[in-house]
């Protein structure tokens, strides 16, 4: 597809890692709602966008099963690769910045739905993790690495009724969600090692931030 770009989102400082997104930058070529989600299920990445809109910045984010009203990493991905100030998810509007190195949303934790945070004892129960762990709803699993310095090692396990994906390699909306929950700055590694910055703001909202790359 020459509509279609892949990115990595929330790489590590080398570039590596960072969880995969597609973006269909005409998103008229794909005019029903059928049509949308069947791509995303062939896709199979944990998100596709399509963009409706690149001037307002209106976009519609899909995983393989379902529409998504609001998600982390594909907003980060589309803001880096649209250059805008501004996106429209469903959920409402999202400011966005570059400062070179990261782009950065601003979001609000209630956006977030169907996902639970769960804290571990030590990073090293969290890697020891089966992929996904017995149970049932988004399970995001976290620990420590140094709480004076605000490092988390988490993963995230989508455990949805279709399991076309036992794990997310990176997941802004559930950081997003624990930075609420924990009201400090984090640096969080996820994943086999994605990089993702965030911070509370002073109105309710939080920043949340990463490295964007192309895939190869």
């Amino acid at each position: 597809m020459n509509d279609l770009d892949v990115l990595k989102v929330f790489c590590a400082g080398d570039g590596r890692y960072g969880n995969l997104l597609g973006v269909v930058r005409d998103g008229g070529k794909y005019p029903d709602d059928a049509a949308r989600q069947a791509l995303a299920a062939e896709l199979g990445y944990s998100e596709t966008v399509f963009v409706d809109d690149p001037e307002r910045g209106v976009v519609d984010i899909r995983t393989p099963g379902t529409r998504m009203a609001f998600a982390g990493h594909p907003l980060v991905g589309v803001a880096w690769l649209l250059d805008v100030e501004e996106l429209r998810p469903p959920a409402g509007a999202v400011w966005a910045r570059d400062d070179g190195e990261f782009t950065w949303i601003t979001a609000r934790a209630e956006w977030v739905e169907g996902k639970r945070t769960e804290q571990y004892a030590s990073a090293a129960e969290v890697e020891a993790l089966p992929a996904p762990p017995p149970g049932e709803g988004w399970l995001y699993a976290w620990a420590w690495e140094d709480e004076r310095a605000g490092r988390i090692r988490a993963r995230g396990f989508p455990r949805r009724p279709d399991r076309a994906i036992a794990e997310d390699e990176a997941t802004g909306s559930a950081a997003l969600l624990l930075t609420a929950q924990l009201n400090r700055a984090l640096n969080i590694t996820q994943g086999a090692g994605s990089q993702i910055l965030t911070a509370p703001g002073p109105d309710g909202t939080i920043d949340i931030g990463g490295r964007v790359r192309f895939a190869d």
